[in-house]
């Protein structure tokens, strides 16, 4: 999905790019990427809100020594189609883990997880794999709070749960409301996004989910909540059924994971298996590497 070009149109605008490999007039590889400049530096990555982006391949049907071969060709193909910069950074898919090529061409590698249902099509077997207080939240909003999942609100109502997220903590919202309008009507232009609140009796909107998905795999992208109203299992409710909508259309569930604990455990909590994916790294300019040593003293 990330990789479409209708996403990084609505995510990116102008500031995309795209390295392409063809033999035969056959497209054999590609590398979406964003460019940005700051201090008059080229800096090339992926967009705000973009989970995951990096090359494609085209597969084959080759033995392994071969086939490792060609992977090699392509990503060092590609990856010298990228024009001159300062620093490079972008999360691969979890599916992309051959990295070696690149490190042959001075780029490194860290790992971080995401977390993924990987099978949603026995629902039962899903929610069996919940962790106790998941299942005890999702009873909670629906017979103590009587709450409602509605798929019909407006992403205006979902962005005002979203940004109370960030409000609670005291933080600014790092993206602007206009790529989440862009992401939102693009998505839904493609039939590829759908929007959960949990609504009381009262119509209070207590939490808010929004997923995206293509033919592989559901991703939530963001979501929100009411922090006088959070001990209501009002995510956990949202989670569920945006789960079992997944279903429906699609074959996996990404939580898109994160590093920060509280929200890895949560995540976890739905009975997802953790998968590795590789940010790719590359720092070309003697002034970026000189700050981020400096920075690591300080941290130490």
């Amino acid at each position: 999905m990330f990789s479409q070009a209708w996403w990084l149109d609505a995510v990116a605008g102008d500031a995309w790019d795209v390295a392409l490999l063809e033999q035969e007039g056959v497209v054999v590889a590609s590398l979406p990427y964003v460019i940005r400049t700051r201090l008059g530096l080229t800096l090339i990555g992926q967009p705000i809100l973009t989970p995951n982006l990096g090359p494609w391949l085209r597969s084959g049907e080759a033995r392994s020594a071969r086939r490792l071969a060609k992977e090699k060709n392509l990503l060092q193909g590609l990856y010298q189609l990228l024009p001159a910069f300062a620093q490079y950074n972008q999360n691969w898919y979890c599916e992309r883990n051959n990295w070696l090529p690149l490190y042959w061409m001075g780029y490194e590698q860290s790992t971080r997880y995401t977390y993924r249902i990987e099978q949603l099509g026995d629902l039962e077997a899903v929610w069996g794999g919940f962790d106790t207080n998941i299942r005890t939240d999702i009873r909670k909003a629906e017979n103590k709070f009587s709450l409602q999942v509605r798929t019909d609100c407006s992403i205006e109502i979902f962005l005002a749960l979203n940004k109370k997220v960030f409000e609670r903590q005291s933080l600014a919202v790092p993206y602007s409301k206009d790529v989440v309008l862009a992401i939102h009507a693009a998505a839904q232009s493609q039939n590829a996004c759908k929007l959960f609140v949990a609504v009381d009796e009262q119509g209070r909107q207590h939490a808010g989910v929004f997923i995206l998905w293509d033919s592989n795999s559901a991703y939530y992208l963001l979501g929100g909540g009411d922090p006088d109203l959070r001990n209501s299992g009002a995510t956990s409710l949202c989670m569920w059924r945006a789960i079992q909508f997944a279903a429906t259309v699609t074959k996996k569930f990404d939580f898109e994971g994160s590093m920060i604990e509280p929200v890895e455990r949560f995540f976890r909590g739905f009975g997802a298996s953790q998968a590795p994916y590789s940010v790719i790294t590359k720092t070309n300019s003697r002034l970026i590497r000189t700050l981020q040593f400096l920075r690591t003293i300080r941290a130490g």
